[in-house]
């Protein structure tokens, strides 16, 4: 996911369109380098909850970003790994709201 600093708008609201655009971005490549290995997902998810909070954005914005994105990956990607198949399974079952509580652990997770 590209340059992230153009989904923030000035009041540091999170526009959470450009989320799909900027991982339409990415060609298929990319993704399998990011997703094939459970470990490197983190690495990447890690390194963007700290670029977000670089940019000032606050918990509740970071688990916004990453429920979008989640929803993103359980619609049109495979999952890859037995991880990713659980996070997905996980999410298909969950409501709205329990999506965003996986999303904020999400962040919490690899921010440790």
């Amino acid at each position: 996911m590209a340059d992230q600093t153009h989904m923030i708008k000035k009041d540091g609201q999170v526009e959470l369109s450009q989320v799909d655009e900027t991982m339409n971005r990415m060609n298929s490549e990319q993704k399998d380098d990011i997703l094939n290995k459970f470990d490197d997902f983190k690495q990447y998810l890690s390194k963007r909850v700290s670029l977000g909070e670089s940019l000032g954005l606050d918990e509740e914005q970071l688990s916004k970003v990453a429920k979008k994105v989640a929803d993103v990956l359980a619609q049109s990607e495979e999952p890859r790994n037995r991880e990713e198949k659980l996070l997905q399974e996980l999410w298909k079952s969950a409501d709205s709201e329990e999506q965003q509580t996986l999303a904020k652990i999400l962040v919490k997770f690899v921010k440790n």
